[in-house]
């Protein structure tokens, strides 16, 4: 009788609990997540075992900024299709620049963040200047870049990659690439909040329209994130290249739809203005954590993606009730 005259009580405090939390702008995902990890640890006793969170961890990094990078061009509004194959040839130039053209680590990396800046750089030129639309112009360079990843490897992986575990080398208890999703976290909530880069970012995707009659120079504020968005993708693929230790060419294949994803599961409108700079962490961690219980239960793997496909349709569905609408 004793306890089930404390279940009453204690539902109504989680139920006040969750409230409270959908209040908040990243309520929504943070309650998402915090229900999947519960169901998680009971369905699985090995989810939370800290080998297992290590590896899971690993596996969220070059998501998370995947989905950081994405982030802030759907909140313009627009969307980049690109990530996957920005990943790709970033990781494959700096690996080719260190283990061919025998510079240092230090030099190799940096040449693969120059690749990813470059990229973004031409797709913010082809939607602003050459006025493409940003779904095709960021097509054109998934396309592209894939294929020139074909070429300059010519099919084959690059080995040899072992100096780049320097990213997956433990600092204070953690990798260092889990450090580094971190802060590019922390610093991608500074910026469009705390800029007048990332307010004019939100009312770009707000409403592009009336942002240029306010004096607001849209193209730059574009030309900016698009290039931000590539030096994202860029980290992202020198990561993969850590975690392997090889540079294969088809690297981030199908990466731009979970990038997307993690930002839908992050709680950011694909219409753009709308979502927190944090979501895409907490997304990617969700995308991420949902792979890794299936694989610890044992689901196969061709019905893992019929699983995802289920959570993104309610995702959606949660965040555009009530939107009427949707540019």
């Amino acid at each position: 009788m004793g306890v089930a005259r404390r279940l009453p009580t204690q539902l109504n405090r989680l139920g006040g609990f969750v409230r409270g939390l959908l209040r908040y702008e990243l309520g929504g995902p943070i309650v998402a997540l915090l229900a999947l990890v519960a169901a998680s640890s009971a369905l699985s006793p090995r989810f939370l075992e800290p080998y297992n969170q290590r590896i899971l961890l690993l596996q969220t990094a070059p998501l998370a900024l995947l989905g950081l990078g994405e982030s802030m061009i759907i909140l313009m509004g627009s969307i980049d299709l690109s990530p996957g194959s920005t990943m790709a040839l970033a990781g494959t130039i700096s690996a080719m620049v260190f283990t061919r053209l025998g510079y240092p680590l230090g030099v190799s990396i940096l040449v693969g963040v120059l690749v990813g800046l470059a990229v973004g750089l031409t797709n913010g030129l082809l939607v602003t200047k050459a006025r493409i639309p940003s779904f095709v112009a960021t097509l054109a360079s998934l396309v592209a870049g894939r294929g020139m990843v074909l070429v300059l490897t010519e099919g084959q992986p690059i080995v040899g990659l072992s100096q780049y575990r320097v990213f997956t080398d433990e600092v204070a208890e953690l990798p260092l690439m889990v450090w580094l999703f971190i802060a590019f976290g922390i610093a991608n909530y500074l910026l469009l909040r705390r800029t007048s880069m990332g307010m004019l970012t939100y009312a770009i995707g707000g409403n592009e329209e009336a942002a240029r009659y306010s004096g607001v120079r849209v193209d730059a504020i574009k030309l900016l994130n698009f290039t931000l968005a590539g030096g994202y993708y860029a980290v992202a693929g020198l990561m993969m290249n850590a975690r392997l230790e090889v540079a294969y060419p088809w690297t981030g294949w199908g990466y731009e739809l979970d990038a997307i994803a993690s930002c839908v599961l992050g709680g950011i409108m694909l219409s753009g203005g709308v979502g927190s700079p944090l979501g895409p962490l907490v997304g990617a961690y969700m995308l991420t954590l949902l792979t890794n219980v299936l694989i610890l239960l044992g689901v196969n793997p061709y019905f893992q993606w019929v699983v995802k496909g289920f959570v993104l349709v309610a995702a959606a569905v949660a965040l555009t009730r009530g939107v009427r609408y949707v540019k």
